[in-house]
């Protein structure tokens, strides 16, 4: 398994045109939002904080396709299996490689984004916990729908499908730890219960994954 991150990671940096073009989505749909609401400041200030969860939630969606498809399509993803490792820690290892490559450096970015949404400096701590805590959970929900869809012809329409509608309770409470860090209350039960999200998908996904591969390479 460390091998294959290791192996992941290092064409990630090689290539890097999934990132940046993960990270290029997410300024320029944050970007556009203030045209569409207009300049006033305490509009964008209430809507900030919603606006950045959606636009990273739709950024880290662009990595998916050649997350697991790449592999299959040259028989990677058959050797690998092949070689004894198991199918449910290939999905936790490519849910790592998401998580490093793609969510991590969309939460460096929504910092500056967010003030430049004109996003209240006491709510940023509270906005960026959230997203922290909702990346490894959508990484495991990116990496189960990608598995889901290996071998299908439309994956990279088939993958947000399956995705948004799963990552709907991630984007509520994140919003909701958001909400309550504007209104001066605490925002640790919507972080725990993103942290509960994030322990259930540990488990169920790499399972639904690791089947759905198995599945893929017989």
């Amino acid at each position: 398994m460390i091998a294959l991150v290791g192996r992941d990671l290092l064409l990630s940096a090689r290539a890097g045109g999934d990132t940046a073009a993960a990270l290029a989505f997410f300024v320029v749909a944050a970007s556009l939002f203030p045209f569409a609401l207009g300049p006033a400041p305490e509009i964008l200030a209430r809507t900030a904080p919603g606006l950045v969860l959606v636009t990273a939630l739709l950024a880290a969606l662009l990595p998916l396709e050649r997350a697991i498809g790449a592999d299959y399509e040259d028989g990677g993803l058959e050797r690998v299996l092949a070689a004894g490792l198991a199918a449910e820690l290939v999905v936790l290892a490519k849910a790592l490689v998401h998580g490093l490559t793609t969510a991590l450096p969309l939460l460096l970015l929504a910092a500056p984004l967010a003030l430049m949404l004109r996003v209240e400096p006491h709510i940023l701590p509270g906005l960026l916990a959230a997203l922290a805590l909702a990346g490894p959970g959508l990484s495991l929900l990116g990496i189960l729908a990608a598995a889901l869809s290996v071998g299908a012809r439309r994956a990279g329409v088939l993958i947000p499908l399956l995705v948004l509608p799963l990552a709907v309770p991630l984007l509520v409470f994140a919003t909701g730890a958001a909400d309550a860090a504007a209104q001066d209350l605490p925002a640790r039960p919507h972080l725990l219960l993103l942290g509960a999200c994030d322990a259930l998908l540990l488990v169920l996904a790499p399972l639904a994954g690791g089947a759905a591969l198995r599945a893929a390479v017989e």
